[in-house]
């Protein structure tokens, strides 16, 4: 098929995109925690915290990067090399996310971490 590669970047693209607020809500991200094993809960508590935080910004950062380059995007009227599909697009559906994952990092900095997010009681 011509052009698939384009459309399976694109696709790969918004994926990730839709899927890190969910990833970060379920502390689906790699930790490395072979330094971390013999410290206290409070110390381990306070360094995801501070995880998070990271997290926060870099996540606020990309959504407002990804915005602007979508906009460059649109107003360029950028589109794929053989399909001429509008990058704009995908833009668009990664910001959302991307903004979702910064707010919900926020909210594990100040409030903490719920392990049981959507599972019933």
């Amino acid at each position: 098929i011509t052009g698939d590669f384009e459309l399976s970047g694109a696709a790969t693209g918004a994926a990730i995109g839709l899927f890190m607020p969910w990833c970060q809500a379920k502390r689906g991200n790699i930790i490395v925690d072979f330094f971390t094993t013999k410290c206290s809960d409070q110390a381990n508590e306070a360094m995801d915290r501070m995880g998070a935080l990271f997290v926060c910004v870099c996540f606020a950062l990309l959504a407002w990067r990804t915005y602007l380059g979508g906009l460059s995007a649109y107003t360029s009227h950028s589109g794929t090399m053989i399909l001429g599909f509008p990058e704009w697009i995908v833009f668009a559906v990664m910001t959302p996310g991307f903004a979702l994952t910064s707010l919900i990092a926020l909210v594990q900095t100040f409030v903490g971490f719920d392990d049981t997010l959507g599972e019933p009681a």
